[in-house]
């Protein structure tokens, strides 16, 4: 089956995303793949925002840019949109407003429903037109409404019955969807709903934030299920106490984890600081969006990895991830918290607002116990507790203050083993060297990057993080047109392991990088840690994803 671009389009207020969100979730109740692309003004009503899903039988890995189904909410849709259609695309609008002679469905909303319904008629025409059961689209709406306002379900299926009914006698010629396929239940999460379930997972028990769009929704997801599973979360004054927060959970015992974007990730930067010297474990979830300053709120980009690379002063070890897919943001999430603790410092998870807002139908998870702790009882060793005792690895025993007859001493400043400040040099030699020596721990946990296509590529496209979906589309289409073509994809973006990688970057015959930023900063990172320069780079920092066409336009201009 060839995908299908359904946009949603209108006005903040309106309910597109409710629209959009129950369309996809019938979407994927009835076996279709989705790929879900928010795009949303910094408002609360008016401005023009989208809600985009892409869906067919088959799996999809990445937005798409032309149009087959344009659902105007508001006359301006009409305007923006309409030269984006495919040939097969159709416009459904209200028949108050005009529109391409011979491309739109053309909608009495004021016959069929009250106001307050038309984005519940809009569903309805859409699912009818897609040839999605009526019972299951009905299902989801009350799902979403039931349990919280009875009567908002009851007038929504007065709503969907019409539209349904309406749209039957109107005998469109859109094409439906073939039918959906039965298969096991799946989830429909985005990027930020899988990392908050990927901590959970993992045996998070601290969790601070302060709202900042794209990673509020990880906070929200975490407190809806905070009281059930015996989670904290904390909504602090600012990004300085919610690191300094996280960091005094963590140093009791308590694994944790803090959740930002660009702005008020450069608030943390003393405290990431902090975490590298006193050696305590900290995931830091950065969402990224534009910038500089405040931006483009609510937008995409991957503009922040050298801020990450280099937050905090002084040399201490980090991990730095960078999820490609919703189950990514899963199973890299755990592995941070996992990470965080075995090397007791700072590892970073670095997403985006693209990935943060997309949904799709995913496999439940395999869950496995999160790994294990130390028990505040295991205190084995000495009545004379050495917090940063000298080791081979340097990893250090670590008690929790209060839970052992040990005194537990931490210190911002540089400090002896038992943790009290000093200034003799020669130890301050000795403890940067501890420090640093974790980077070998970290060095043997690194996942290599995925290699797709052939061994030795005429043309290998090299990416990270959320790009992959897109880079992958593009190298398949290319392939498709008999072109050999290969992709490497990073999930994790520091440490780097050249051995991984180094050899394929050299056999290939033409090298390009993609990424979401001005400056090319991986690819400039891959010439800072192994030599080798990527001289053809597509970037993109409009605030839009890359998708596969933007990808095919910039390698076919000369």
């Amino acid at each position: 089956m060839e995908a299908l671009h359904i946009v949603v389009g209108g006005e903040a207020g309106q309910g597109l995303v409710t629209v959009g969100q129950l369309l996809a979730k019938v979407l994927v109740r009835c076996g279709y793949a989705i790929v879900v692309t928010q795009d949303y003004q910094s408002r609360i009503r008016g401005g023009h925002n989208t809600f985009r899903i892409r869906t067919s039988l088959t799996d999809l890995q990445a937005p798409q840019e032309a149009i087959d189904l344009l659902v105007a909410l508001d006359p301006l849709t009409v305007d923006l949109h309409r030269g984006e259609l495919t040939e097969r695309g159709l416009i459904l609008l209200d028949r108050r407003w005009p529109g391409p002679e011979g491309r739109c469905l053309s909608i009495p909303y004021q016959e069929l429903a009250p106001e307050r319904q038309w984005n519940m008629t809009a569903l309805g025409i859409v699912a009818a037109l897609l040839g999605l059961p009526e019972p299951q689209t009905t299902r989801a709406m009350t799902d979403f409404f039931g349990p919280k306002n009875p009567q908002a379900a009851e007038a929504g299926r007065q709503a969907l019955e019409q539209a349904f009914s309406w749209t039957r006698d109107q005998h469109p010629s859109f094409p439906p969807l073939p039918p959906g396929t039965a298969g096991p239940p799946r989830l429909m999460l985005n990027g930020n709903e899988a990392i908050a379930l990927g901590a959970l997972s993992a045996g998070l028990k601290f969790f601070a934030f302060y709202p900042m769009s794209p990673s509020t929704t990880i906070g929200l997801t975490l407190a809806s299920q905070a009281s059930s599973l015996g989670l904290i979360v904390e909504q602090a004054e600012d990004e300085i106490a919610v690191i300094n927060m996280a960091l005094g959970a963590s140093f009791a015992g308590a694994p944790s984890m803090v959740a930002t974007s660009g702005g008020g990730f450069a608030l943390m930067n003393e405290g990431v600081s902090l975490a590298g010297m006193t050696e305590t474990p900290l995931v830091l979830a950065v969402c990224q969006r534009p910038g500089p300053a405040t931006g483009l709120p609510t937008r995409t980009e991957q503009g922040d990895l050298e801020l990450v690379l280099h937050a905090g002063h002084g040399e201490f070890p980090r991990a730095v991830f960078a999820p490609g897919s919703v189950e990514d943001c899963f199973s890299l999430t755990r592995k941070a918290l996992e990470t965080a603790e075995r090397s007791q410092g700072p590892v970073f998870l670095l997403t985006d607002q693209f990935l943060a807002d997309s949904y799709r139908a995913v496999k439940p998870f395999e869950l496995t116990p999160p790994a294990r702790r130390p028990a505040p009882g295991d205190d084995k060793g000495p009545e004379t507790y050495l917090r940063y005792a000298l080791t081979a690895d340097g990893v250090s025993p670590r008690l929790f203050p209060g839970a052992t007859k040990n005194l537990v001493i931490a210190d911002s400043d540089e400090h002896t083993e038992d943790g009290h400040l000093t200034e003799d040099l020669i130890v301050r030699k000795q403890m940067v060297e501890k420090r640093l020596k974790k980077l070998d721990l970290l060095l043997e946990g690194v996942i290599p990057p995925e290699m797709t296509g052939p061994d030795r590529p005429d043309l290998l496209l090299v990416t990270w993080g959320s790009s992959r979906g897109a880079v992958l589309e593009a190298a398949e289409i290319l392939r498709g047109r008999g072109r050999s073509v290969g992709v490497l994809h990073f999930s994790q973006v520091w440490p780097l392991r050249p051995d991984q990688f180094l050899t394929r970057l050299e056999e290939a015959g033409e090298v390009v990088s993609i990424e979401s930023n001005a400056f090319g900063q991986f690819a400039r990172l891959l010439r800072r840690e192994t030599g080798f320069q990527i001289r053809r780079q597509i970037r993109r920092y409009d605030g839009w994803p890359i998708t596969p066409e933007y990808i095919l336009r910039d390698l076919e201009t000369p």
